[in-house]
């Protein structure tokens, strides 16, 4: 549908073929397309006058009544409002067609009904208009999405990834060159989040939730254990903090005030998963000598979490980096972003095209120094 779309409104009288191998001296603009889960996301980078705009539709209210993303109405709702986002973003940039120098589209991980629906539509616009194609990690968009803010981190540091069902310890030698060294046995940190606030009758999406009503709470009334950090290494498990929670909600279910319960449960289980992901953060600054530690995704939105791993860098010497709290959610932007570098280093894909619902990161190819 989309792909039909895109010919049909977006086709010129005449396309012509680029590739993009000395594009980045004349500089670069690109259009990024996210469609990897339940937000909607376009935006357009500039190489050289950075972002100039970006649009995001979220899906949160249709899925709230399920406590949960639906993949069938995802897709169709990225169906929906992806056409009408790339016109009001190219409208907020002042941007022509005729400007554009290629298309990035999410290719995985992510839901495959989802992605298909952003891929065919990236693709569908590049070959309309003749231009460069170039798929995207989703992972790498978010790690790299610190690097949109000013100051940004420089090569090597170590980056905590904490999007959704992901969370991972990595470290940056350069732009696309990753070495997993620490990631969860089970449930990340974003499901146990979302989990956690099911269990306390919060709705959805749970992180932002819980994290409001921990705010309330008491931090002395309850300790929730650290998992993982009395052993060496730098994995992670919080399905057990869940259960630790769940428990602890039975066994005093018939407290009097379940509101003031609720609160210092909430606040128990944030400041274990804080605690837990401060004390890796540090283990693995030290185990790489590394002074920077960027943190993106989601639950890198959460106050207590940015507050506790700015302390530890400076407390080791170094500094930790964050994305503003639009570039922590799903969004267009970062997608534009890791598009302009790799299709400036000369890559673009060729021919038909594939999403993957799973997708390694560290099996990316370096990027190379503009």
């Amino acid at each position: 549908i989309c792909g039909f779309f895109a010919r049909k409104i977006y086709r010129p009288a005449v396309a012509s073929r680029r590739r993009t191998g000395n594009q980045g001296a004349r500089g670069m603009r690109v259009i990024g397309i996210e469609t990897s889960c339940d937000e909607s996301g376009v935006a357009i980078y500039d190489a050289r006058a950075g972002l100039l705009a970006q649009r995001i539709y979220s899906q949160c209210s249709m899925h709230a009544e399920y406590a949960g993303v639906v993949p069938e109405l995802a897709s169709r709702d990225h169906v929906r409002r992806l056409l009408p986002l790339i016109t009001e973003v190219m409208r907020d940039a002042g941007t022509g067609w005729e400007q554009v120098n290629g298309i990035a589209y999410t290719a995985g991980p992510g839901l495959v009904g989802a992605l298909l629906v952003g891929a065919s539509l990236g693709r569908s616009l590049a070959w309309s208009r003749g231009l460069p194609a170039i798929p995207v990690h989703h992972l790498e968009g978010h790690l790299l999405a610190p690097l949109l803010e000013r100051p940004a981190p420089a090569c090597p540091f170590v980056a905590l990834l904490v999007s959704g069902g992901h969370t991972l310890l990595v470290r940056v030698e350069q732009t696309g060159c990753y070495e997993i060294i620490g990631e969860t046995l089970d449930d990340a940190v974003g499901e146990a989040f979302d989990k956690t606030a099911t269990l306390l009758g919060l709705p959805y999406p749970g992180g932002p939730a819980l994290e409001q009503l921990a705010r309330a709470g008491d931090p002395s009334r309850f300790s929730f254990p650290r998992p993982m950090v009395d052993r060496p290494g730098l994995a992670f498990s919080f399905s057990g903090l869940k259960t630790f929670a769940a428990n602890t909600l039975v066994e005093h279910r018939h407290d009097a005030d379940q509101g003031r319960l609720r609160a210092d449960v909430a606040r128990a289980f944030q400041d274990a998963v804080v605690d837990t992901l401060a004390i890796k953060c540090r283990r693995a600054l030290r185990d790489t000598g590394l002074g920077s530690l960027v943190v993106a995704g989601g639950v890198g939105a959460n106050r207590a979490l940015r507050l506790r791993l700015t302390e530890l860098a400076r407390g080791e010497g170094g500094e930790a980096f964050f994305p503003r709290a639009e570039f922590c959610t799903d969004n267009g932007a970062m997608i534009a972003f890791v598009g302009c570098l790799r299709l400036q280093a000369g890559e673009w894909a060729r021919g038909g095209f594939d999403v993957r619902a799973r997708w390694p990161l560290d099996t990316l190819s370096a990027i190379a120094p503009r």
